[in-house]
């Protein structure tokens, strides 16, 4: 399994191509002009931000306070600029997984691409080449910075309808709520 790594890159953002209620997810790492993006699912970039907040959190609350973590992002290390163009997809994300190194005091996160061979039974082709995976390691400033940015892009999206919480189209929104197609108790 290839594994595409980034130890302390110069840049390491969620994004998107495109308008929304029809954007594309990425995931972008940049360490000078070596740029790797890798497309996943809006609820994924939600969950991995989440997810780094906890996990910083928790090894804060576990060291007592004295672990070189922020509570918050440090000023001047959030990114609102686009990703970076061209967005070239590397492959689809279908598994990701977090990690706290104490030796090094560092968040790694791993994205691994969607493996086929989960959604079919039948025997893997042993001379099939198996899914890469792209390996970022971050300090828990630089983590801060891409949960906060990550949650905001989530929150960014088509508003929600305020009876039912279908997102809302700019040409309209057909309600289930107004038209009748929810079921009664």
């Amino acid at each position: 399994m290839p594994v595409i790594s980034y130890d302390l890159p110069d840049r390491f953002v969620a994004g998107t191509v495109g308008q929304p209620g029809d954007r594309v997810f990425y995931l972008q790492a940049r360490d000078g002009a070596r740029v790797t993006s890798v497309s996943l699912e809006k609820f994924q970039v939600g969950l991995l931000a989440e997810r780094l907040e906890e996990l910083l959190d928790e090894v804060l609350r576990r060291s007592g306070g004295s672990a070189p973590i922020p509570a918050v992002t440090p000023e001047g290390m959030g990114d609102d600029s686009p990703l970076d163009q061209p967005v070239e997809e590397e492959f689809r994300v279908g598994a990701m997984a977090l990690a706290w190194d104490p030796e090094e005091e560092r968040v790694i996160v791993e994205a691994a691409e969607n493996d086929p061979t989960l959604l079919d039974p039948e025997e893997p082709d042993p001379d099939e080449e198996e899914g890469s995976t792209l390996r970022v390691s971050l300090t828990a400033a630089q983590a801060r910075a891409f949960a906060e940015r990550a949650l905001k892009l989530v929150a960014a999206g088509r508003p929600p309808c305020p009876l039912c919480g279908l997102p809302l189209d700019s040409s309209g929104h057909v309600c289930p709520r107004q038209n009748g197609h929810l079921k009664t108790i």
